[in-house]
């Protein structure tokens, strides 16, 4: 005598409902990592760079192509740029200008930027040389 089997006509969808659940506890875990603070910039108004370069108020910094910080035409050393720009802080009231190398690292740069807010430097400017 031969058995015949019923024939199964539903789905077991428990093994699925599983993976749905690791899949949204991973997603609760992974989301709040997911916030990265970034930095806030606002669009400068079209200003001459003459009238900025004359401008006794704004501490302009140089940063060349081999990533060298130049201020005033002195080179200044990556050890010494936190130093020397928090003792000029107060003499610049309207920020600091930074003009860069074309071939400037984009790390150099915001290492520069660092530093500056680090001073107490809060208005900060670049633009290409």
């Amino acid at each position: 005598m031969s058995r015949q089997r019923e024939t199964f006509n539903e789905i077991n969808i428990t093994p699925l409902t599983d993976i749905f659940l690791v899949l949204l506890i991973i997603m609760m875990v992974i989301a709040p990592l997911l916030d990265q603070q970034g930095l806030n910039l606002t669009v400068p108004e079209n200003v001459d760079a003459e009238q900025v370069k004359n401008d006794p108020k704004i501490l302009t910094v140089n940063v060349s192509a081999d990533d060298r910080y130049y201020i005033d035409g002195e080179e200044i050393g990556v050890e010494q740029l936190a130093s020397t720009l928090k003792t000029a802080a107060p003499n610049y009231p309207d920020g600091m200008m930074i003009e860069t190398d074309g071939e400037a690292t984009h790390g150099a740069v915001v290492k520069l930027m660092d530093n500056a807010r680090n001073s107490g430097i809060t208005s900060i400017s670049v633009s290409e040389i």
